[in-house]
């Protein structure tokens, strides 16, 4: 099985074009099933960096 940061809050902010619940990308999503072990990890590293922009306290399910 593949590691996923997926958090079932599938909702993307507007401003940042990022889901509010696992930071990445709509592309990032997309791809995520087909990208390579390294490039799953690469992003995985960077999630917790996107989360301290103004969608980090948005309310869950609610883009802004």
């Amino acid at each position: 099985m593949v590691e996923t940061p997926c958090t079932n809050i599938c909702t993307l902010d507007a401003r940042s074009g990022r889901c509010l619940g696992c930071a990445r990308t709509v592309d990032e999503i997309a791809r995520w099933g087909s990208m390579s072990a390294a490039e799953r990890a690469r992003i995985m590293s960077e999630l917790p960096g996107r989360r301290t922009g103004p969608e980090r306290n948005a309310h869950p399910g609610v883009a802004g």
